[in-house]
This record gives structure tokens, C-alpha cells and sequence, in this order.
């Protein structure tokens, strides 16, 4: 079977990969759609995410979804030839952090195609995949695979409003109108948000917001910024984006760093933290809020205009460099269909 496969910074291969088996307590499935996501370009372009750096070749992709094959001893969940989305992490469940309900920050967590520890967790992006039992959801009725492969980006937005606290009827602002600060639009706007605005320096990545709910959206070298909002969520990774977040929500507001800053130190404006009270919240992955984003997709069709491509894994190269780039795609995903005939 064929697996895309990630050798180094640059070094992006479709590789011939064994057939997996379940072993107990495992499934296999058969992989159908794979969302490339920023960590999986970033490993593309950079080598690595953050502080987790490639140290050996990966096997990428952590949003993926298809069949159920079969089992191995001691596994139970859905039949086979159930649609399945595929819960990427793995936490240890004993460590203080699984015990205090925080199982998204475990320390020693596994989590698909992730270089936070070595040997590397082999990813999703693969003709089939064996992962544990318990981590297979069956897709909600009426939930087509394409728009199911969109449930792990939005467990991580949805993550990201609730550590935002409150947002019923106040006034959100979203920096970074990517994937994910789309799909914060979405969870925003569903969890009660009166309004959402958006900024961004493309066009259109700010039309792909405005697909996904918001009420306004401002480029970020214009004018028209609100004058105050009581929540913001950093989505784009840049410290500019954080200092955009900081002077804008209201004092004793919220800010919600969920974008990935660079590695190292990143300047940001910490004295506003201080004379305004300003709560300042990290957002890491997402634990049980993948059940949430099932449903949510299964209730609105919105969400298909998201998915701007959708490409054969033989040409996953071509499918990282649309994803890339942002001035033509929102949400990419490789097509794993021919790899089962």
C-alpha cells in the first residue's frame, strides 16, 4: 500500500508502505480522506512544528477518516464497513494532567503523525491504518466522509471558544482567517457568539470566513478594525496577531492563543496584560470536544464549502503546495480511494 511520507524538510515522498494488522485491542481501517493541516505543512516546509523536530521519516496526517476493516482480539466498536472518523490521540490516562480531565495537555501523549517523541507516531496518511479501538467514532447519520474529515480542526476550535469561557451574545474577533480560524468562526457562532469578526491579510481567506459565519471581516493592513470585542483567538501563529488580540478585547477580556507561535520567544505586548487585566489562555488539541464537532457537522451542510480541494494521494506534493498556498485554498484533502481497489 502507498502512504505519504515526510523524510525531511523538503523531502515530501509517496512511499511504499507494508499493510498493517490490528493487534489486541486495535483496528484497522481503511482510510478514504485525509485533511492536510498547518503542523503537517509545517513538517513539509520547515522540518518540524514548534519545539518537535523530525529526527527519522514520518508517516503524516492526523485527520483521516473511512472504514472500519476488522479487529484484533479483545477490540470491539463499530462493524465492519462502518464510516469512521479516527480520534488521533492516545493519552496515557494516568499522568496528573489525564487525572485532572485535562487529557489534550498529557505529558506523555501519542498522537498521529507527531515528532514530539521518538520514535515518531507513524500517521494517518496511509492506504489503511491501525490505531486503538476506542479512538474509531461512528459517523453521526447523514455525515458524508468528505465533510467528516473536517472533525478533528474543529474539535481543536471548538476547544478554543470553550477556553474562551462565556461567549454567549459578545463580540469575538478571530485573527487568521485559515482552516482552523475558519472553523473558529463556526464554533464561535454556534456556541452563541452575537458577532465575529475576522482579520486577515488575503481576500480570500477572509471570503472563506465569511463562508463560515462572520459577521464582518477586516484585512489587517485596513482601517476598520472594531473598536473593542470581549474575546479574541489568536489563530494565525504570528506574534503580530497575539499584539492585534491584546490591544483590542476589552479590559478583563479574554484572549485565546491557539495558533502555534515560532519557537523560541515571541514579543508581545505584556504590560496590556497587566493594566487591563486581560486574561491571556493557551489551546492545545482537543479531548472529547471530537464527539461535539461530529454532531455539528452532521447538522450543517456549511461546512462543505471549506473543503476548497480534494487531491489523489499520487499527487500529494501538488496537494501540500494548494494547501500552502492560502490565497487559493482553505481546507485540503488527499484522496485515499484509489488505494483500496
Amino acid at each position: 500500500m502507498l502512504g505519504c511520507v515526510i523524510h525531511g524538510q523538503g523531502d515530501l515522498r509517496v512511499d511504499e508502505l507494508p499493510i498493517p494488522s490490528a493487534g489486541p485491542g486495535e483496528a484497522l481501517v481503511a482510510v478514504r480522506y485525509g485533511g492536510v493541516c498547518g503542523s503537517d505543512l509545517h513538517y513539509w516546509r520547515h522540518g518540524g512544528v514548534g519545539d518537535f523536530r523530525l529526527r527519522e521519516p514520518m508517516v503524516l496526517g492526523h485527520e483521516v477518516v473511512g472504514t472500519v476493516l476488522s479487529y484484533g482480539d479483545g477490540a470491539i466498536g463499530p462493524a465492519p464497513g462502518t464510516a469512521v472518523a479516527v480520534h488521533p490521540a492516545t493519552p496515557c490516562g494516568v499522568c496528573p494532567e489525564c487525572a485532572d480531565g485535562r487529557a489534550n495537555v498529557c505529558r506523555d501523549t501519542r498522537y498521529l503523525g507527531s515528532a514530539a517523541r521518538t520514535p515518531h507516531v507513524q500517521g494517518g496518511f496511509a492506504a489503511q491504518v491501525v490505531v486503538p479501538a476506542r479512538q474509531l467514532r461512528e459517523l453521526p447519520a447523514g455525515l458524508p466522509l468528505r465533510r467528516a474529515a473536517l472533525a478533528e480542526p474543529l474539535s481543536v476550535a471548538l476547544h478554543a471558544v470553550r477556553r474562551a469561557g462565556a461567549v454567549q451574545d459578545r463580540h469575538v474577533l478571530v485573527t487568521g482567517a485559515g482552516p482552523i480560524g475558519c472553523l473558529v468562526v463556526a464554533a464561535a457562532k454556534a456556541a452563541g457568539a452575537a458577532r465575529v469578526t475576522v482579520t486577515d491579510l488575503l481576500p480570500q481567506a477572509l471570503s472563506y470566513a465569511v463562508a463560515a459565519g462572520a459577521d464582518a471581516v477586516v484585512r489587517a493592513d485596513d482601517p476598520g478594525w472594531p473598536t473593542e470585542v470581549d474575546v479574541a483567538v489568536e489563530a494565525s501563529g504570528v506574534a503580530a496577531g497575539l499584539d492585534t488580540c491584546l490591544r483590542l478585547v476589552r479590559r478583563g477580556g479574554v484572549v485565546v492563543q491557539l495558533g502555534m507561535l515560532p519557537p523560541g520567544q515571541s514579543p508581545f505586548a505584556g504590560n496590556l496584560v497587566v493594566s487591563r487585566e486581560i486574561e491571556l489562555r493557551g489551546a492545545f488539541r482537543f479531548d472529547e470536544e471530537f464527539d461535539d464537532a461530529l454532531v455539528l457537522l452532521a447538522a450543517e451542510p456549511r461546512f462543505d464549502s471549506l473543503v476548497s480541494a480534494v487531491v489523489p494521494l499520487g499527487a500529494a506534493e501538488s496537494a501540500f503546495a494548494l494547501a500552502a498556498d492560502r490565497s487559493r485554498s482553505c481546507k485540503v484533502l488527499l484522496d485515499f480511494e484509489v488505494q483500496q481497489n
